[in-house]
């Protein structure tokens, strides 16, 4: 166990319930702090950004670094899922900065494809679709 998953304080937990009731959604440390300051929570950034890098290093939710135009999107990875072995890709809409999480399985194909026949591994984590979401088209 990681020296600073040992304290499992009410902060923890309450950054632990907002993830929990939001899986599958992908939000920046902004959009985190911008949900307990509007809860009126007794919780502060700095806080907040050291909780999320425990939660990270525990496997408790994932890290998304898309580009170096934006920041990192955490995502809840529920227990005993296999989300380690899934095959994701990401679209981001270039007028919101929606970030959307893919599991598709014709782009797993276009994966399989490159590395069959071009000897090229795509890293679907890090692959990134820009374009406009259903909001902003």
């Amino acid at each position: 166990m990681n020296s600073r998953s040992q304290y499992k304080t009410k902060q923890r937990e309450m950054l632990l319930g907002y993830f929990e009731a939001v899986p599958g959604v992908h939000v920046t440390a902004g959009d985190v702090c911008e949900y307990f300051k509007s809860q009126k929570a007794p919780i502060g950034q700095s806080t907040i950004y050291r909780h999320l890098e425990s939660l990270v290093d525990e496997g408790i939710i994932k890290k998304y670094n898309i580009d170096g135009n934006s920041p990192a999107c955490f995502e809840y990875v529920k227990p005993n899922s296999h989300k380690d072995t899934e095959i994701c890709f990401h679209c981001k809409c270039e007028k919101c900065g929606k970030l959307i999480h893919l599991h598709c399985d014709e782009l797993k194909a276009v994966g399989v494809h490159l590395n069959g026949e071009h000897g090229f591994k795509l890293d679907p984590v890090r692959t990134v679709f820009y374009g406009l979401c259903e909001n902003c088209r």
